[in-house]
């Protein structure tokens, strides 16, 4: 076990190596990068000073001694690569790719990269101004808040839920069950978090739940019970929209996985033997139905944890990293999204060596020693 451990971990950096450049090249040929939202935003601001004097003179005029003056538009050195980038001046524009990186070859900037990810180093924000390791650690609350709490409740309500449906299979308990999963899977969970405002949080007829905020303003001056109760107060109805959402598939993979266990001959055998059904089921069934289980871990620990609470975040106000990543994407903030994409990378991949690890604690008999990674 230790062996394939070791080869496990080493793996990591190619693997993660490779995601990086894919996602880097991918990046590096999209429109709108950041030296072309600032020349926009710059241009937008010359077009409105233009604007005010239009007064002064025709358009042909104002064109025409654009068009003659040094430094105008015609003079500036013809077609700029960046869109939106006539008329203004080459020097400028290189002073602005220098403040963003971009005057260095495409090769230079992924391995300075690679050497700075390497020590935890993600730079500047380019619009935010701070730190990128700052503002990842400052919504890190927010989001280890609602996916630990999310993650854990589906947990513990779709393993013993999809049991009992195993065990009592086309009873009216299996098929009541049945339709309360199949409504929560058909309705989105901002859908239903829309549901809980408009009832709960002052929307139409209670005002029993805050609506904004991890805490209350007055937090700090609270004592150590009051502050528990305030924090689950405000995660309340959030965790409830996510967790009806996100327990179904769950539930129903944790049932069938049961039902092709009960199935098997080596139930029989041990209900020949004398064993209780209780001890058939936890003895002898759970430790196989649950590998299944415990191989969708990962990914859904990672979804639930950061990506998937990206609406609820909106519609709670809440300013985690889901929120982060998803304005760093629309802004072409790299340093962030380049951070949050290594960061998800490294945490996934991390997240499947555990849950080979997992494997062999709830099954000895597996023995990874003989596999080829």
């Amino acid at each position: 076990m230790l062996a394939y451990l070791i080869r496990r971990l080493l793996l990591i950096v190619p693997t993660l190596l490779g995601i990086m450049l894919i996602n880097f090249l991918v990046i590096q040929v999209v429109p709108g990068g950041p030296v072309e939202q600032m020349i926009a935003q710059m241009s937008g601001h010359a077009m409105a000073a233009t604007g005010r004097f239009a007064g002064a003179g025709s358009s042909e005029t104002t064109t025409s001694n654009t068009q003659n003056r040094p430094g105008g538009s015609a003079s500036v050195g013809g077609e700029s690569k960046y869109r939106g980038a006539r008329g203004l001046d080459p020097d400028l524009i290189k002073d602005i790719e220098k403040m963003y990186g971009m005057d260095r070859p495409i090769h230079v900037r992924f391995f300075r990269m690679v050497k700075n990810y390497a020590t935890f180093d993600f730079g500047e924000s380019f619009f935010q101004g701070r730190k990128v390791i700052d503002l990842v650690l400052s919504k890190m609350p927010v989001s280890i808040s609602l996916g630990l709490w999310t993650t854990l409740l589906i947990y513990a309500t779709s393993i013993p839920l999809g049991i009992a449906k195993a065990v009592r299979d086309g009873s009216r308990f299996d098929l009541a069950t049945s339709a309360v999963v199949t409504a929560g899977y058909a309705i989105p969970s901002f859908l239903f978090a829309l549901l809980l405002i408009v009832v709960f949080a002052g929307g139409r007829y209670f005002s029993w739940f805050p609506l904004r905020g991890l805490v209350s303003d007055s937090w700090e001056k609270l004592g150590v019970f009051a502050k528990v109760l305030d924090y689950f107060w405000h995660l309340a109805l959030p965790i409830t929209a996510m967790v009806v959402g996100g327990f179904a598939t769950l539930t129903l993979l944790t049932k069938n996985s049961f039902i092709d266990q009960i199935h098997m001959q080596y139930v029989m055998t041990a209900r020949a033997k004398g064993l209780g059904e209780r001890r058939v089921l936890y003895g002898h069934v759970f430790r196989n139905a649950m590998l299944i289980v415990i191989a969708g871990f990962p990914s859904a620990f990672v979804r639930i944890f950061f990506t998937g609470a990206l609406l609820i975040e909106v519609i709670f106000s809440l300013d985690g990293l889901g929120l982060l990543g998803y304005e760093a994407a629309i802004s072409r903030d790299y340093p962030i999204m380049f951070a949050s994409l290594y960061f998800f990378s490294l945490l996934g991949l991390v997240m499947n060596i555990i849950s080979d690890m997992t494997y062999a604690l709830v099954d000895p008999r597996i023995d990874f020693e003989s596999r080829e990674v």
